[in-house]
């Protein structure tokens, strides 16, 4: 989905998208890994698939060297997907090791396909990176 710099951010802070999640799809490190999961969810909304692949820790079951297809399945996954909100349940931060639990408002083909999930960051070289994720 194509989104405007101007538009309401999808991540549901009321900021401009510019100036909150795409300065981390540009190029910035996000400093918790609420940030990250925040720009994330942005990510998926706006096809960025570069973004999910570069944030995504090297253990998670998704994580794969070819890297084309993996993009292709995340674009596929953002083109059938209407991101509606982004609700956030619990944070716990950590050092190296940080919890987001959070409930993503989607609907796919019509149909309602929302769903809470409890998300494991770690934090690498610097990097906050998305580990894995419980569907609760």
């Amino acid at each position: 989905m194509k989104i405007s710099p101007n538009s309401l951010c999808p991540c549901g802070s009321s900021k401009k998208f510019k100036k909150c999640c795409k300065i981390f799809h540009n190029g910035s490190n996000p400093k918790t890994a609420l940030e990250l999961m925040k720009s994330r969810f942005s990510a998926y909304a706006t096809g960025d698939s570069k973004y999910i692949i570069k944030t995504t820790h090297n253990e998670n079951v998704e994580y794969t060297d070819d890297t084309q297809a993996w993009s292709e399945s995340i674009k596929e996954f953002s083109k059938n997907s209407e991101f509606k909100g982004l609700v956030i349940l619990d944070f716990i931060d950590g050092e190296e090791e940080a919890y987001v639990t959070f409930k993503a408002l989607i609907e796919q083909h019509g149909q309602d396909a929302s769903f809470i999930e409890k998300s494991k960051f770690y934090k690498v070289d610097g990097m906050w990176l998305y580990h894995s994720g419980v569907i609760e």
